[in-house]
């Protein structure tokens, strides 16, 4: 198949997809009654739903998650032009044009020797669009999840020379952090267990306390970002282990007649031991 007889069948199914679109808007009790607002929160579970097939590297699933996606930004863009305010052409071209002004090594005569400075020029060019972000940083969604929030702020920072010389200094913050935590963390431990200390003496040294928490996250996720570490999926692979294992745990107690509770420390580590060594 030639690339033009490629792109005819992509349009196709694209153009189905709208016709479809069309017609549930028209037909279907639920698909008409939908908004942008109500469709927020099945968007957001959908790109969870993706990034869990993309964890387990289950390609069948990403492509139907990432169908599920293509329908929401379909179905959002539909709404719209309904109400008069954007459709999906508007939608596409947008994208595009936006492309083709971040890349002018590709589409002008600006030269790049490697990936980092392209994500230099691609910070710099959003700060000078029209309709652009601001400031550095206020292209990081307020709602993103913690860690990933921290990697993309601090990646960003990165694109225009807020980093460190070397990577190995990281390490300094990271041990710094860690020992900064550890005080709070006694101090919070001695007057929680004083008789005398007052409420108010308990909360400012629970914040305290959390505050370098946070602060040892953050060095973590600098150190990963700097060795090119993912943190979040570092994590959630670490999650799944912990997942398989301790399931595994559960179930062989139950089918030993066994009651987690009433097992000793030791007698379950036996157990997860043996988990580990199957390879969960």
């Amino acid at each position: 198949m030639t690339k033009s007889e490629k792109r005819a069948v992509q349009m196709e199914a694209f153009s189905r997809l709208l016709d479809v679109m069309d017609e549930l808007r028209e037909k279907c009790p639920w698909d008409r009654e939908q908004t942008i607002e109500s469709l927020r929160t099945l968007t957001i579970e959908e790109t969870f739903e993706l990034s869990d097939a993309i964890m387990q590297n289950d390609m069948p699933n990403i492509c139907k998650e990432l169908g599920d996606i293509l329908l929401h930004i379909v179905f959002y863009s539909k709404i719209a032009e309904e109400n008069g305010q954007f459709d999906i052409v508007e939608v596409i071209d947008k994208l595009c044009s936006k492309l083709i002004y971040r890349h002018p090594h590709v589409y002008s005569t600006t030269e790049v020797e490697n990936a980092g400075q392209v994500v230099q020029n691609w910070e710099a060019l959003k700060t000078k669009e029209k309709d652009g972000n601001k400031t550095i940083l206020s292209g990081v969604p307020q709602s993103m999840p913690s860690m990933i929030k921290a990697y993309r702020m601090q990646d960003k920072a990165r694109a225009v020379g807020f980093d460190w010389d070397k990577k190995e200094d990281v390490w300094k913050k990271v041990k710094e952090e860690i020992a900064e935590l550890e005080v709070e963390m006694n101090g919070m431990d001695a007057v929680m267990k004083s008789d005398e200390a007052t409420q108010e003496q308990r909360e400012e040294v629970f914040a305290r306390a959390q505050g370098e928490l946070g602060d040892l996250f953050f060095s973590l996720v600098n150190a990963a970002r700097l060795y090119k570490l993912e943190p979040d999926t570092a994590l959630e692979s670490t999650n799944q282990k912990f997942r398989n294992r301790f399931t595994y745990l559960e179930q062989q107690t139950i089918r030993k007649g066994l009651s987690l509770k009433d097992m000793t420390l030791e007698e379950m580590d036996a157990i997860w031991d043996e988990a580990k060594r199957k390879g969960l």
